[in-house]
């Protein structure tokens, strides 16, 4: 819907004439995309949130600068841009090194489901978005300057023209396609080999069998069952805690080091998160009597192996609407 459309039916000739309630009405329309784009910027879920909030607040701020010269979702997604840019600029000044990215947190597909259609029935569109939102591509952003990064995303995920992007960052068209094609480079360097065939999508039945049998070996706490799943150049981490473990005698020897055989009583819960398979894992705990949160595991599967593993600690189980705790099933 174009600006004067809508200020028509508000009855008004521009923002400045809009109450805060029908304001914040419009938008909120935008709260979503907009988070996944702070999310994209950022890699943390609470900042983005943070982000977001504060989006909406410089905007009803601003309301009469805009001249309805760029629609109103537009407008949004300048000042959102630049209240990424600023929050990068107050923290983080040394970007992620050696493939870690300690500030990553996961995002639920439940969420990412309430994304607007837009253009989702054309298939390229369909693998652009999913894409750009597992947590492969988020790390390799991670590693960009925050500029080229602000470009990289508003041109190649979101579209915008090279005109657009410039006048939302402040720069010259050969500035943004500059940082463009340094963006691209470092995405090169950053992301897996096989980025074609990275996403198996929610119907690929190899992905769903390579996933069944690695939850039942963790329940299991089976390493060797664990081991003939994992590629040879495997990669595990698990914000925010340090240490990136690559090849999979370095992850089994983790978990081993790890007392990982030693762990009795897990149960499981499938889930998925930023369009990747997920699995959930509780532990009895015999005072509470019941299975508390453990740790949630996403993985990526390439070719009917696992290439990575991103584990998350218990704090974010509420965050991807998991539960609380599961009931006793009689085998404690």
């Amino acid at each position: 819907m174009g600006a004067d459309t809508w200020l028509e039916e508000l009855g008004v000739s521009g923002l400045g004439e809009v109450d805060e309630p029908a304001f914040s009405g419009l938008a909120e329309r935008h709260r979503r995309e907009l988070h996944v784009h702070c999310y994209r910027m950022l890699g943390s879920f609470e900042d983005a949130e943070d982000t977001v909030q504060e989006t909406f607040l410089r905007a009803w701020r601003r309301r009469e600068t805009f001249g309805g010269r760029s629609t109103f979702r537009a407008w949004l997604y300048r000042i959102a841009t630049n209240a990424c840019l600023d929050l990068l600029a107050k923290r983080r000044p040394e970007p992620a090194t050696g493939g870690e990215v300690l500030w990553l947190q996961p995002y639920p597909d439940r969420l990412l489901d309430e994304l607007p259609a837009g253009d989702a029935d054309e298939p390229e569109t369909v693998a652009v978005a999913r894409e750009t939102i597992e947590l492969a591509y988020l790390v390799a952003v991670q590693h960009l300057a925050p500029r080229p990064r602000a470009v990289l995303i508003l041109r190649d995920v979101l579209g915008w023209p090279a005109k657009d992007v410039a006048e939302f960052l402040g720069d010259s068209v050969n500035s943004v396609n500059s940082a463009l094609q340094r963006a691209r480079a470092g995405m090169r360097e950053h992301l897996p080999a096989e980025r074609q065939d990275w996403t198996g999508g929610e119907e690929d039945a190899g992905t769903r069998e390579v996933v069944r049998r690695y939850t039942e070996a963790s329940v299991a706490t089976n390493v060797d069952g664990l081991a003939a799943l994992l590629r040879d150049d495997v990669r595990c981490s698990m914000p925010p805690t340090p240490g990136l473990h690559v090849g999979r005698d370095a992850v089994v020897n983790d978990w081993v080091e790890d007392g990982f055989e030693g762990m009795k009583h897990l149960r499981a819960v499938p889930t998925r998160v930023n369009r990747q398979p997920a699995v959930a894992f509780y532990q009895w705990r015999r005072r509470e009597g019941a299975y508390l949160p453990l740790t949630i595991d996403v993985l990526r599967v390439t070719g009917g192996a696992i290439t990575e593993i991103v584990t998350f600690h218990d704090d974010r189980f509420p965050r991807l609407g998991l539960p609380e705790r599961l009931p006793a099933d009689g085998t404690e």
